[in-house]
């Protein structure tokens, strides 16, 4: 069974797109950024910054901690008044500045354990634009379903349209 979502969002005369669809047990999100790469690549590895825009609307993100370096670790929090804290953690595998980087994407689930992979960034320099390629290893297409059903899908929308808010303001 293969699963392909592609999602397309046109927003008051701009049009950010963010096109999300999976091959295999890989899900993909991609998006196109009106901002230089150097600019993008800050906001996805600065902790000062990365609060501003991580999580859907209605949360507040935490750094706990980000090391951004190979074998460095980071963790973040996530807050919303609905529900409890979530932690979101993992360790750097590959950094590239500006171009790349590779870590472990893990959360826990009550009742299941850990859950989550590597997951892959890139940030293609488009001439004072960036497009951004999240791959994210599920691990098997059931999990891949199981995180679309989650509304994990949403939830990233909102957080790369939070993302484009916080790049605007440069």
């Amino acid at each position: 069974m293969e699963t392909t979502l592609t999602i397309d969002r046109i927003d008051r005369g701009s049009t950010p797109t963010t096109t999300i669809y999976s091959e295999g047990a890989e899900l993909v999100f991609e998006r196109t950024f009106n901002a230089p790469r150097e600019a993008v690549w800050k906001a996805f590895t600065d902790p000062e910054l990365v609060p501003r825009w991580w999580g859907p609307h209605g949360t507040t993100t935490r750094v706990a901690e980000m090391d951004v370096r190979p074998g460095g670790r980071w963790r973040y929090i996530s807050s919303a008044p609905d529900r409890d804290d979530v932690a979101f953690y993992g360790e750097y595998l590959e950094v590239e500045p500006p171009e790349r980087f590779a870590w472990t994407f893990m959360f826990d689930v009550e009742g299941i354990g850990p859950q989550g992979g590597p997951e892959t960034h890139t940030f293609e320099d488009l001439g004072g634009r960036t497009k951004v390629r999240s791959v994210g290893q599920m691990g098997s297409v059931e999990a891949l379903a199981g995180a679309v059903a989650s509304g994990m899908v949403a939830g990233a929308i909102e957080t790369w349209d939070r993302l484009e808010a916080v790049l605007a303001k440069r």
